[in-house]
């Protein structure tokens, strides 16, 4: 794997490290958009680089509301990488999932509100398609990867993203169940659709801690529930890692990688020059 394919990874709650990532450097870069959460690490894991970035910030400072999706996923456009491993933190609204288990979904429902949804804007309109958010090719392997590991790993699944820092009430849990949600998180609205702007494989890994607060005999959800599941699942999670990063192969297969060929509107003539200046990392190959 070359350093510019290498594995991005965005670690949520519990995982603000690597176990075994021999660090490089870090790097503070600016974007466009502000700087990103927190330095992004770099280094070799099993032999491969990666690029660590800790989504809630050292010491998890940052509500899901706070991060700054679009500085995260420019900077690791900027840096090279090509595909972004999110492991995040999630709470079941099936009776099948049960706190512990990895699911690795396939399906997004944004039902967040007032993020930046967009790198684009102010002067170009893009319409990238997301009928499918996460990669078709790097999510089996991290399905793979988590099984190998001795996990219970649920391969699809729809994951919605609530606006947060609360948790749910009775109700709304109820509603989400109601609808066809298999599980429940706080950030993978809007990073999986910026990291499809900015034309980067994208899979989640989502360690579920708890039940919400729908289930009538597992305690609701809380602080102090959560962190009790968070240890074990981090450890299964970094150890799953491992295991991904042999199976990456080195060509993308999927249409992760051409996102923005035919989403473009906007008349290039009619592009301000200063916004095109700004977005030159991601439109240069098609307006350049």
């Amino acid at each position: 794997m070359t350093d510019e394919s290498m594995l991005g990874v965005i670690g949520g709650s519990g995982l603000y490290t690597i176990q075994g990532l021999e660090v490089v450097e870090e790097i503070s870069p600016e974007t466009p958009f502000g700087a990103p959460s927190a330095p992004i690490v770099v280094g070799r894991l099993a032999g491969r680089r990666v690029a660590f970035l800790a989504r809630h910030g050292r010491g998890h400072h940052l509500t899901p509301s706070e991060v700054n999706y679009r500085a995260n996923v420019y900077a690791l456009k900027a840096l090279g990488v090509q595909r972004v491993l999110s492991i995040s933190a999630c709470g079941s609204l099936r009776e099948d999932i049960a706190p512990g288990d990895i699911v690795v979904p396939d399906q997004l429902f944004d039902h967040t509100r007032g993020r930046a949804r967009s790198f684009f804007g102010e002067g170009i309109v893009v319409h990238v398609g997301v009928a499918d958010p996460f990669c078709p090719q790097l999510s089996p392997l991290v399905a793979d990867s988590v099984a190998a590991q001795g996990g219970r790993v649920h391969r699809h699944g729809t994951l919605i993203t609530i606006e947060g820092p609360r948790f749910s009430t009775r109700a709304e849990s109820h509603v989400y169940r109601g609808w066809g949600m298999s599980v429940i998180g706080m950030t993978a609205s809007p990073e999986a659709f910026l990291a499809r702007e900015a034309e980067l494989c994208y899979a989640v890994l989502a360690h579920v801690t708890d039940y919400d607060v729908w289930h009538q005999t597992a305690e609701p959800v809380s602080v102090e529930a959560v962190i009790r599941t968070l240890q074990g699942n981090a450890r299964l999670a970094e150890a799953a890692l491992r295991g991904l990063i042999a199976r990456i192969p080195e060509e993308r297969t999927c249409s992760c990688g051409s996102a923005l060929r035919s989403a473009f509107i906007t008349s290039p003539e009619a592009i301000p020059i200063e916004t095109r200046r700004r977005l030159s990392l991601l439109v240069d190959p098609y307006l350049g």
